[in-house]
């Protein structure tokens, strides 16, 4: 009998191979954090082993070290279709979290986002949001559509019911699909420990402290916390009161800051 971990992974394979069929050219974003890598290790089960894209990630130059190196490990490791994108001509610029960092999310996220899609052609691109995560991720689909400069109007959705999606639609519209969109915090770690899924180790606690969501490093602070292990960051879960994105800096600066990025084409 299936119990609620497995309901939630056959629905995200299903997900992806949907995706996979109906799409022409699609990739998957890979921001190294524990959805993330949730969402790989999905992909390699609905794909006997083997991602058949190519996986994405915009590097802001920010990110911690830690990341970075976890990132290049696991690709070498899981023989993943790596893509790093940049925008070189912000960082160049001199483009730095201290000049707002719903401009700086803007500008080396979406926008850097936006020219690696362009660059490629890509016509879909699969991430690993989740509807518990923050309010205005709750109002996306799980096959979004977005118009050709990958804008996002949360006025115009789709309904999907009972597992039926739309992905007919008309040229030049983009699709964002969002495999894990009907998990919570919870289901992530609780598969985690299930299938033993690596995430990076500033999740644990050291000192005191550790990781709840993971950005760049300006951005992004650490919440008290003695759970070091994943079975004990499940317990602690279980129990907090605390918002996961407690610690996102991007989230704080305005009341609409994080839908204003959402509908420009952020991640």
């Amino acid at each position: 009998m299936m119990n609620d971990l497995d309901q939630l992974e056959a629905q995200s394979i299903y997900i992806f191979r949907e995706a996979f069929n109906r799409l022409d050219k699609i990739a998957m974003l890979w921001s190294i954090g524990k959805d993330s890598n949730v969402m790989l290790w999905l992909a390699r089960k609905a794909f006997f082993g083997h991602v058949p894209f190519p996986v994405l990630h915009v590097d802001t130059s920010y990110k911690i070290p830690e990341m970075i190196e976890f990132r290049d490990r696991v690709a070498k490791e899981w023989k993943l279709p790596l893509i790093i994108g940049q925008n070189k001509a912000a960082l160049e610029a001199g483009m730095h979290p201290d000049q707002g960092r719903v401009t700086c999310c803007s500008a080396l996220k979406t926008e850097g986002l936006k020219a690696l899609l362009a660059e490629h052609g890509f016509t879909g691109v699969i991430a690993g949001i989740r509807r518990d995560e923050e309010g205005t991720r709750a109002k996306e689909r799980v096959f979004s559509p977005r118009n050709d400069t990958n804008e996002w109007d949360v006025r115009d959705q789709p309904p999907e019911f009972w597992d039926q999606f739309k992905t007919d639609f008309a040229p030049g519209t983009h699709l964002r699909i969002h495999p894990l969109l009907a998990w919570t915090e919870l289901d992530v770690w609780r598969y985690i420990a299930r299938e033993g899924i690596p995430v990076v180790d500033l999740y644990f606690s050291k000192n005191g402290r550790r990781y709840r969501s993971l950005g760049c490093a300006p951005c992004t602070g650490s919440i008290a916390s003695t759970a070091s292990t994943v079975d004990e960051i499940v317990e602690e879960l279980e129990t907090t009161k605390t918002s996961e994105r407690a610690g996102r800096a991007q989230d704080k600066e305005s009341e609409d800051a994080f839908e204003r990025l959402r509908a420009a084409g952020y991640m």
